[in-house]
């Protein structure tokens, strides 16, 4: 059975960020979407990390992936360049309204630290939202009295775990999906907020990975809104479909053998 919720708030809804070691574009996109949006009063992001800047995220994209963090952040560069050059009055605005999002932005060493459990709390928090952050502990997610979304790209329970959007064309699926759910102790487990779908075809990597990250930004935004005017329904994932294993990072192999299978089709 759905589990709706009722009533709403008759104020802007108060929501904590929390994010990873670095945000990415889309990360970026979404902040700065619930920072515009009237509805939303962003009060807090907390993103894990060593540092801010080129050199903390090509360390830790070192350090998670070897040497397939080369590709990979020529990969980010270029895609962001590329942003910038099709849409460059697009790309300026969103640099401005990112820049006001992140002034609500802090880096910390760990994110479960007494001190920044104690700083969420203080933050009074309706809401938190999860985008690229490391697994959260129940002590922290569970700070907001509403509960704590997170974006997934994939669909579930079939896709869970690391680069879902990879692993859905390099299975050869048909279409790449996007689940919003509320977080709870297990990976990829919650409650089904919002879906969407991307369909794969003949498209390239980039593009269906940018039409997964602009569909998922807009139902993210979509499901805090839900939760703002109590017209959320926390679905429970359905227990029919088969459950799929727990994705893990593409190695070098895997994506040489992604490449090569797309080459040659």
């Amino acid at each position: 059975m759905d589990g709706r919720m009722t009533g709403g708030l008759d104020r802007p809804i108060r929501v904590v960020f929390f994010g990873g070691p670095y945000l990415q574009p889309s990360a970026l996109r979404f902040a700065a979407m619930l920072d515009e949006h009237p509805e939303v009063d962003l009060v807090l992001g907390l993103c894990e990390a060593e540092g801010v800047g080129f050199g903390p995220r090509l360390r830790n994209l070192w350090r998670r992936r070897g040497l397939a963090a080369v590709p990979v952040f020529a990969l980010d560069v270029a895609a962001d360049l590329w942003r910038r050059f099709r849409r460059p009055r697009e790309a300026i605005a969103l640099r401005r309204h990112v820049t006001h999002a992140l002034s609500r932005f802090v880096t910390v060493a760990d994110v479960h630290a007494p001190a920044v459990l104690e700083r969420v709390r203080a933050a009074a928090p309706d809401l938190g939202v999860i985008y690229g952050a490391p697994i959260l502990k129940p002590e922290l997610f569970g700070v907001p009295p509403l509960g704590t979304l997170g974006i997934h790209h994939g669909r579930v329970p079939q896709y869970r775990g690391k680069k879902t959007t990879f692993w859905e064309i390099y299975n050869g699926e048909r279409v790449a999906g996007i689940t919003i759910q509320r977080v709870n102790p297990g990976i990829d487990t919650g409650d089904v907020v919002r879906t969407g779908e991307v369909e794969i075809g003949r498209k390239s990597f980039s593009r269906v990975w940018h039409e997964v990250e602009d569909l998922g930004c807009t139902l993210y935004l979509d499901a805090v809104l839900d939760v703002k005017r109590g017209q959320a329904s926390f679905v429970p994932q359905d227990s029919s479909l088969p459950r799929g294993p727990l994705y893990r990072q593409p190695k070098i192999a895997d994506i040489l053998r992604f490449w090569m299978r797309r080459w040659q089709s």
